[in-house]
């Protein structure tokens, strides 16, 4: 039997699984990403890890295939990192050291990427070998597949969905700079943004005019039937929807996942979301399938795993 590991770095605690080539998980576990003095502890924390889980399950190193590594930034297909915040990174050759720590097979990825392999392999994208992961959360994360691999681009930079120029009158600035990012309206801080925006210019009655909110809080409000939280649900749903579209007539996807804390909301988001690409989508485009991601904070151990498969 042949094993490989999949490692998901985050910026609080690295994800680490333990595959069969087969797709089953033997054991799963994290530690935590140490980032002091540049993050120079990571991957040797991380080769630590890895070793010693193969003594405690007595695995022959022969039998390891490799560790697909995801990472919280733009990696090139070499491993080179040239800059992560999450992770104190200003310049990291990741295959490079860590091979050299391990002696294993190294493959890197961007995390959403990752994410995405993962979706496709073991998860709501399981049978389908071109497909869009959308991840909603703190921000807006993508990763994309074509013929069953991850669309990396020249600088590591490909599929960042959540940096699609999507309103040209913004003036506000995103985390990245940028103005008028899909982030900026549809992450979960979007949300709550597009909420604060409709409260500030209405006195319509609304629950959630109660001071501090969450995304949460929105779609909760979108089931008791709110007015206010129905208009922002909309907004939110019109970004996204007509961004999904302008990515599908490019990408041509089997499917679309969303994922991320925001999904938690459900099918609502799917339902608000579909109806808005609906309107925009190309003719080609329109039978594409719509599903919520299933594999929860396991998608990027199991895509970073796959990545040593393919």
């Amino acid at each position: 039997m042949n094993y490989c590991f999949g490692v998901d770095i985050g910026g609080t605690t690295v994800k680490i699984g333990l595959f069969q080539d087969n797709g089953t998980i033997i054991d799963k576990w994290d530690i935590p990403t140490r980032k002091q003095e540049g993050g120079k502890y990571i991957l040797p924390d991380i080769s630590k890890s890895l070793l010693d889980k193969i003594n405690e399950k007595q695995i022959n190193k022969k039998n390891i295939l490799g560790a697909g590594v995801g990472v919280p930034a733009p990696i090139k297909e070499e491993g080179i990192v040239r800059g992560s915040a999450n992770l104190n990174w200003e310049y990291k050759e990741v295959i490079k050291e860590l091979h050299e720590l391990t002696g294993f097979k190294i493959k890197t990825g961007n995390d959403a990427n990752m994410a995405a392999l993962g979706e496709m392999w073991l998860g709501s994208g399981k049978n389908y070998n071109n497909l869009i992961m959308i991840t909603l959360g703190t921000g807006v994360g993508g990763g994309i597949i074509i013929n069953g691999k991850p669309l990396i681009g020249s600088n590591g930079a490909g599929g960042e969905i959540g940096h699609l120029k999507v309103n040209y009158n913004e003036d506000k600035h995103c985390g990245c700079k940028g103005q008028g990012c899909l982030e900026q309206y549809a992450s979960a801080r979007g949300i709550v943004n597009l909420a604060k925006n409709k409260l500030e210019k209405t006195n319509k009655k609304s629950i959630l005019n109660k001071g501090d909110i969450t995304s949460k809080d929105v779609f909760d409000a979108l089931k008791d039937g709110d007015e206010i939280a129905k208009e922002v649900i909309e907004e939110f749903g019109k970004y996204l929807g007509y961004a999904i579209a302008n990515i599908a007539v490019i990408i041509d996807p089997e499917i679309i996942l969303i994922g991320g804390g925001v999904s938690k909301a459900g099918n609502v988001i799917i339902e608000y979301v579909k109806k808005y690409f609906d309107k925009k989508a190309y003719f080609a485009n329109r039978n594409i399938k719509f599903e919520l991601a299933s594999l929860g904070n396991d998608a990027g151990i199991c895509g970073s795993a796959k990545l040593i498969l393919i």
